[in-house]
């Protein structure tokens, strides 16, 4: 079977769920008491296609704003983002667009783009028309999927669809990007930075 190996960073607000969602998606569980994350935590997964096998490497990157002149180091090389709102939160839905601005100037190429609109199970509550964020991802050129961490609903899916996406960006002859390249193992200076994130908070 062949195997590609893929950089995803999972990008939005404090607070919209995206450590939730990680932890779901990979560890299979759902914590109601999960910290906030201190500049960026980092898993990974294989995704078994029915054409390769993906491994991805996927940097759940801190919502706060005093890491945001961080963010730049984790989706360094990325190949693809995983945009997150609440669904509840307009401003969190807002703030979607000033990370896509940073994706654009920061990346090395096309990046493969999925919305996520986070705590589906809370839809009474839900300040994000479907419709407006399905428009954005369309403008965006990126599929929206609305999800639930706390009933595990819709992540699957998440996961899957961008793996093969970036699969499909692999094998398209000419592509800019190149997005599923190997990557080098993560460097002794973001270790040492998170290393000491971790001792001062």
């Amino acid at each position: 079977m062949k195997v590609i190996e893929a950089k995803i960073v999972v990008l939005g607000s404090q607070g919209v769920g995206k450590t939730s969602l990680v932890v779901r998606y990979i560890g299979k569980m759902f914590s109601r008491h999960i910290s906030p994350t201190i500049g960026a935590s980092f898993f990974t997964c294989n995704i078994n296609l029915a054409e390769a096998r993906v491994k991805l490497q996927v940097w759940d990157t801190a919502g706060q704003e005093r890491f945001r002149s961080m963010a730049p180091m984790y989706y360094r090389n990325a190949n693809a983002a995983l945009l997150v709102f609440d669904i509840t939160c307009r401003a969190s839905f807002a703030a979607v667009k000033g990370w896509v601005k940073e994706l654009q100037s920061n990346a090395a190429g096309p990046l493969v783009l999925a919305l996520v609109g986070n705590k589906a199970d809370l839809a009474a509550a839900r300040a994000v028309p479907a419709t407006d964020a399905a428009r954005y991802a369309a403008a965006l050129g990126a599929p929206y999927t609305e999800t639930s961490a706390l009933h595990d609903q819709g992540i699957d899916h998440v996961f899957v669809s961008t793996a093969t996406a970036l699969l499909a960006a692999a094998a398209a002859p000419g592509d800019p990007c190149q997005p599923c390249q190997p990557r080098p193992p993560l460097g002794t200076v973001a270790r040492f930075y998170i290393f000491i994130l971790k001792l001062m908070f």
